[in-house]
């Protein structure tokens, strides 16, 4: 877990791919909707660029899915991309980026957009003002990345100890947050983590806000430097060969 004490021009990490992004979220294509997944980005470049200079261009793209074709129109430099789209299964997503402490709709998702970004939500757009008219109501979404994030540490860290978190959302913190450590120190190894990070081990995975998170990264970088095995492990691996030896 080293690394460079000296802090330069902060970089985004990368995206997740579209394909993990469709993984992430069981998303396949609705025919009713003549749906189809472009995956190869160098295919949306490809696209992208037939439709001329858009550098400093005020875009609006209809459907955009899993964002694929999306990432292309914005890698081209455009001054703004307005999106709209009418299935249901892409547009939660919105509201869990912005979803405030507390809310139904917290979720790991609204933690790693929350750290690295100003997220706000600009305005919705009731169903009726389209036509057809979908089931849902539309939402704007403004992005404004922080110079420096939130969470100062390496983003697998910080994906690590979010993803662990939620992972069973409707019970305590300290739940999720223990299978970061192997099942022989776990108990003391949480209640250390919890208690240095200064969090209420029976606060609710989206009870807690992006400075609980910040502290918890913190504490656990540190536990990580204290021991070069900890980062790596894996509590699913652990499970799988304790299944493997019963077999």
């Amino acid at each position: 877990m080293a690394s460079s004490r000296t802090l330069g021009t902060f970089r985004l990490p990368p995206l997740p791919t579209i394909r993990e992004i469709i993984k992430l979220f069981r998303l396949q294509a609705v025919k009713q909707l003549s749906q189809n997944f472009l995956l190869d980005l160098r295919l949306t470049d490809k696209i992208v660029r037939k439709a001329g200079n858009l550098t400093n261009a005020y875009v609006y793209e209809v459907g955009p899915g899993p964002g694929g074709i999306t990432r292309s129109i914005l890698n081209a430099g455009v001054a703004e991309l307005l999106v709209v789209e009418k299935d249901s299964r892409f547009i939660p997503g919105l509201q869990r980026l912005t979803a405030t402490t507390g809310s139904k709709q917290r979720s790991r998702l609204s933690i790693m957009a929350q750290y690295l970004c100003d997220v706000q939500h600009i305005l919705t757009i009731p169903g009726q003002a389209f036509v057809p008219k979908p089931e849902v109501d539309s939402a704007v979404v403004h992005f404004t990345p922080l110079t420096r994030p939130r969470i100062e540490q390496p983003f697998k860290l910080v994906e690590k100890v979010v993803q662990n978190a939620f992972q069973f959302r409707r019970k305590y913190c300290h739940r999720g947050l223990g299978m970061l450590f192997p099942e022989a120190r776990r108990l003391e190894s949480t209640g250390e983590l919890l208690e240095l990070a200064d969090v209420d081990p029976t606060l609710r995975p989206a009870q807690l806000t992006v400075s609980h998170f910040k502290s918890l990264c913190d504490v656990y970088r540190k536990m990580c430097d204290e021991d070069p095995h900890l980062f790596a492990y894996n509590f699913r691996e652990e499970l799988r060969q304790k299944s493997e030896k019963r077999g």
